[in-house]
């Protein structure tokens, strides 16, 4: 296999690697899918055990992450698309597929898309504010900013950001949008928000971490693909007996989960508390700080 050029090398770390691989119990002859593949962190894993028997499919909205997955996750038996989990059962058609063993997905953003100057991620470039998973489609967040009203983006920084200084936030946007100062690129979104909020002696503010995952969350529909998966796909193609493992990164995300994991009738909820990072785990990846994980068996 060809070394991964420096484009293409990794810097993310598979969150709750452990716990992930001992809730999924990979078993000979699985179908396993990973709905949010990234860079391969925790599908390279799922691969070593699954011991080239059963399929493992990955899924992943961004074809750079697949691009990075693809040299650490490769056989006979891998299949990696360029899809959202809530297209599942499109995949699984082509495939030929009626349902599958094991669900994983992680939620959250992957530290090599934050470290992409281009993808507006990130609060430490000054790239253009795109904050697409797929950038073939859909609008950029600087489009996203130039046309939503004062109450539209003071929704998205509050529900998806719990951001306490939205309005004032969304405010500013907007006057200087009619001032033809429009926002575009990622370090002028971060001193924006620091020109509301106040001076602060952290780049990296609260304030602004909330801005900006409000506004990826808005521009990928992550809630809408994450309620689809959730309601329509996750149980008609998990088969029965088969286990969902899900990583959230963010309150509404796991109570989504929570919620649809409650139904009896299509669930047997094994995590009533969601399982959380170590404090070894969070000092070596600060990132994993908020991630939780829920785990479920598809009813019989």
């Amino acid at each position: 296999m060809p070394r991964p050029s420096p484009s293409h090398r990794t810097v993310h770390i598979p969150v709750m690697l452990h716990e992930v691989l001992t809730q999924l119990a990979i078993q000979p002859g699985l179908n396993i899918v990973d709905g949010t593949l990234g860079a391969g962190g925790h599908s390279q894993h799922i691969l070593k055990a699954m011991n080239q028997q059963g399929q493992l499919i990955g899924l992943d909205r961004d074809q750079s992450m697949i691009d990075r997955a693809a040299q650490v996750v490769s056989g006979p038996n891998v299949s990696l698309h360029q899809c959202s989990y809530a297209e599942l059962e499109t995949v699984l058609e082509k495939l030929s597929i009626e349902t599958v063993d094991r669900v994983l997905l992680d939620l959250g953003l992957s530290s090599d898309q934050l470290a992409d100057p281009q993808r507006g991620f990130g609060f430490d470039t000054s790239g253009p504010l795109d904050m697409r998973y797929d950038t073939s489609t859909g609008s950029p967040a600087k489009d996203l900013m130039l046309t939503a009203s004062t109450e539209e983006l003071t929704q998205i920084f509050s529900e998806y950001g719990d951001e306490r200084d939205a309005d004032k936030i969304a405010a500013e946007i907007v006057k200087r949008r009619k001032a033809a100062r429009a926002i575009e690129t990622a370090d002028q979104l971060v001193e924006l928000v620091h020109s509301v909020t106040g001076p602060t002696s952290q780049k990296k503010s609260p304030s602004v971490a909330r801005v900006f995952q409000g506004l990826r969350i808005a521009v990928n529909r992550e809630l809408d693909q994450l309620e689809q998966f959730l309601t329509e796909v996750l149980p008609q193609r998990l088969s029965p007996g088969g286990r969902a493992v899900i990583i959230t990164f963010h309150s509404i995300e796991d109570r989504m989960v929570k919620d649809a994991f409650r139904n009896k009738e299509v669930w047997n909820n094994l995590t009533r508390k969601p399982l959380a990072p170590t404090p070894s785990e969070v000092r070596m990846n600060p990132r994993s700080r908020s991630a939780k994980i829920r785990v479920a068996e598809r009813a019989e």
